[in-house]
């Protein structure tokens, strides 16, 4: 944990009813004769990214020495904006389901595709044509039959058997998807085939006599324009929370217990010999700040609640073709765009400024 984390210029105070100190005081004039501009070097000193945890779908780290504005930044363009590669067209050719073709076709969009979006194009809206830079291709054809030996099976059973035991195709599954390469797809793709990131997501249940066919297009897309475009299932941060207590009035000891259980497991230790209790630092981060301590007359003004304003801690689970420690590093590429093009436009309106000829009212208010 950082030397100054207990700054309380970095807190949040966390109270019975309010919290306090939820802006930000680190820029010019908020301090008497200190400067506070802003600093390249001082801000890349400062500026932290650690990793906790990481899975094949989920990542946890830390992100110390930003503003609120500029982690939330992250947080929605994690969720609008990184592109993915989405089910967006579905063409039936037979449904004897019995679900709608419009609440099937809306199932399979959402399934998540292990596909590289960066090998791909949008395709705008007037667009009609689909290529294979734009658009790939799936089947879907599945049809439900008995299988030959279920009487016998179902006879010998006293036991009403699962669909799974006597019908071939019960269940149509996100792995019943067929890709159908499309121009030099089946080169690009040869080492990795498009397919969706989890084969076992059940989209109808059939009974014989039934069957599905239909062709889906895959697009690129957005978050902004659609959820089933959007990369992660959840894209979440808090704040570091603190627990600071007050050596002037410490916890007595009848009442240690007491205290600990206020705080979620393995926050708060207890001596066993003196009762004295102590804040685990290393477990700090698991505690939800409920402030059931602040309801206890016999606890007040023994610890004060906080949380620190520039360490976030991040959560993130991906459901898309990214690994988790890439979705950080694509939503800093779009923030740098972003800033690209404001730059830009801001370059060539005081272009235009300066290049527009003075009035006559301007060179009279020059002139005074």
């Amino acid at each position: 944990m950082q030397s100054d984390i207990y700054n309380p210029r970095r807190h949040v105070g966390i109270h019975a009813e309010h919290i306090s100190n939820v802006s930000s005081n680190d820029f010019p004039g908020h301090y008497p004769d200190e400067d506070n501009s802003w600093n390249l070097d001082l801000f890349r000193k400062k500026l932290q990214v650690k990793v906790n945890k990481l899975s094949q779908r989920s990542i946890q780290f830390d992100l110390v020495g930003v503003d609120a504005s500029i982690a939330n930044a992250f947080r929605r363009i994690l969720i609008a904006e990184v592109p993915t590669i989405a089910i967006e067209h579905v063409y039936v050719w037979d449904n004897t389901s019995v679900i709608q073709d419009e609440v099937l076709a809306q199932r399979i969009g959402l399934v998540p595709l292990n596909v590289d979006p960066s090998y791909f194009e949008f395709k705008s809206a007037s667009q009609e044509q689909a290529t294979d830079r734009n658009t790939l291709v799936f089947r879907l054809d599945v049809t439900c039959t008995r299988k030959p030996k279920a009487a016998a099976a179902r006879g010998a059973k006293k036991a009403e058997p699962e669909p799974e035991e006597i019908y071939n195709h019960s269940l149509v599954t996100s792995g019943d998807l067929t890709w159908e390469p499309q121009g030099e797809q089946n080169e690009v793709f040869a080492s990795n085939p498009p397919r969706p990131t989890n084969e076992n997501i059940v989209l109808a249940k059939l009974r014989p006599g039934q069957a599905l066919s239909m062709e889906l297009h895959a697009i690129k897309g957005v978050g902004k324009e659609h959820a089933k475009w959007s990369p992660v299932a959840t894209a979440t941060y808090r704040l570091l929370p603190l627990v600071i207590l007050n050596p002037e009035k410490p916890v007595p000891p009848q009442h240690a217990e007491k205290f600990q259980k206020c705080f979620s497991p393995g926050v708060i230790d207890i001596d066993p010999v003196t009762k004295a209790v102590s804040v685990n630092e290393e477990n700090l981060r698991n505690e939800t700040m409920s402030r059931e301590v602040l309801r206890h007359k016999e606890l007040e003004g023994c610890v004060a609640l906080r949380r620190v304003r520039d360490f976030f801690i991040f959560h993130i689970e991906s459901e898309g073709p990214y690994a988790p420690e890439n979705l950080l590093p694509e939503s800093i590429k779009i923030l740098k765009q972003k800033i690209s093009t404001i730059r830009s436009a801001a370059e060539q309106l005081q272009v235009e400024i300066e290049g527009e000829p003075a009035v006559e009212g301007d060179v009279e208010m020059a002139e005074a």
